[in-house]
């Protein structure tokens, strides 16, 4: 039987409704891990820490599509909640057209500046060369990157999420076979792992435009609409959080970077990458949950229920207590082995890894309440909120440890700068949950 945004949600049935989109996000952050798999086995150290070193920066080009996707689909999911369905559709069409047309604008700009922003950043050289060659082909397919990352929140407020996991599997399938093919088959480099990254994209963007053009069986399709630059300030504005989130940690990445060329060089950079793609697949089943229950919870707000609300919230703070613990538990165990995988090749380099992974881990413990909790006042339609736990959660706290504490501890103290940071975000996001109850009576 189908679970609707408006059924009362047990434990059990808000893990099969958010389990889709769980999986959706562990399997697309696993599927961008292959890149870097195949990269540093295949093609080399250098060019590997080329590919993490402009990472940071296209994820900046492309945050557009998570704002409007967590924040327009919050704006939906209330405006159904209220029961005005039409409305909803329309809504969800003009944020599809504009952030398209963003996105064409963007990756013009992006492949033109790329070449000067990567020197200003600091590579050089090889390393630069291999930044340039990687970054431009991913611009080129933008536009499709910014859909697939709209939609993944999308299909859910369509009831949907299991499709969406679909075209999130269809995509990253697409990714390893591709890297498979051009980079170890036929030995194309750099250039034929971004190729099989920018394809997936286009999958994973262009075939679930394809579905909501057409009549479909979910809530939502895309139809003729009007301007509305109300409802686009208002889904900027509750998709802020996740704008300043990846932004944020853009540029907090680029920081670490710069840190690291300067405390480890190339291995430093390496090792951080490493870690990045770990962390990536790790906090993709906080952000699945997150983007799962978030609908649900605008629902809910629109139709003032608020012991549904309060439901919620216990049962989500419940789980992820329970994951955080097991998760970095099992980071804990798995540093060897996981870094043995991308840079098992380099004594050296394994050796800074493993010992970068056991500090790195603890931030599992607490990352999760604060993805959370930020994404749970962006389906209240509290933007502003949101944006300040992701502000200093992904910005300031990370800004000032990064900064601060390789001072005392060298290079461990960029390890722990992210832990440092996370368990403020904990403490914040807390504090906000607590004060603002009474507003909204969760």
């Amino acid at each position: 039987m189908n679970i609707q945004l408006s059924d009362h949600f047990t434990y059990q049935k808000l893990l099969r409704f958010t389990l889709p989109s769980i999986i959706m996000m562990i399997f697309t952050s696993l599927f961008g891990v292959v890149d870097g798999f195949f990269v540093s086995n295949f093609v080399g150290k250098t060019p590997f820490a080329a590919v993490n070193f402009i990472m940071p920066v296209l994820m900046i080009f492309g945050a557009v599509g998570f704002m409007f996707g967590t924040g327009g689909s919050a704006l939906v999911a209330k405006t159904m909640g209220e029961g005005k369905d039409e409305r909803a559709k329309k809504l969800f069409s003009l944020f599809i057209y504009v952030s398209l047309a963003l996105g064409i604008i963007i990756a013009v700009l992006g492949v033109i500046f790329l070449r000067p922003i990567a020197s200003m950043l600091g590579a050089k050289k090889e390393m630069l060369d291999n930044a340039v060659i990687y970054g431009r082909i991913i611009m080129a397919v933008l536009p499709a990157y910014m859909l697939q990352q709209e939609f993944q929140s999308f299909f859910v407020t369509a009831q949907k999420p299991q499709l969406g996991l679909y075209f999130s599997l269809a995509a990253g399938i697409t990714n390893m076979i591709l890297d498979a093919l051009f980079v170890a088959g036929f030995k194309w480099g750099l250039p034929g792992a971004a190729a099989a990254t920018a394809l997936s994209q286009v999958v994973g963007g262009i075939f679930p435009l394809i579905y909501f053009s057409r009549p479909n069986s979910s809530l939502l399709r895309l139809t003729k609409t009007e301007f509305d630059g109300k409802a686009l300030l208002k889904a900027c504005t509750n998709g802020s959080s996740e704008l300043m989130s990846n932004i944020s940690m853009s540029l907090v990445s680029v920081l670490y970077n710069m840190q690291l060329m300067k405390y480890a060089g190339e291995n430093g950079v390496a090792a951080y990458g490493v870690l990045m793609y770990v962390n990536m697949i790790f906090l993709a089943a906080f952000i699945g949950y997150s983007i799962g229950t978030a609908p649900v919870i605008g629902y809910h707000y629109g139709a003032s229920n608020h012991d549904e609300l309060k439901s919620l919230l216990k049962k989500s703070m419940s789980l992820i207590l329970i994951v955080s613990i097991a998760m970095a538990a099992l980071a804990e165990i798995m540093a060897a082995p996981l870094s043995k995988i991308f840079v098992g090749y380099d004594a050296e380099l394994m050796a800074m890894t493993v010992g970068a992974f056991k500090i790195y881990s603890l931030t599992f413990l607490f990352a999760g309440v604060a993805i959370y909790g930020s994404s749970f006042f962006t389906a209240l339609n509290d933007g502003l909120t949101s944006a300040l736990i992701s502000f200093l959660r992904t910005l300031v706290f990370q800004v000032a440890a990064i900064l601060i504490l390789p001072l005392f501890f060298g290079i461990n103290g960029i390890w722990y700068s992210t832990v440092t940071a996370e368990i403020m975000a904990f403490v914040v996001t807390l504090f906000f949950l607590q004060i603002k109850k009474s507003k909204y009576k969760y």
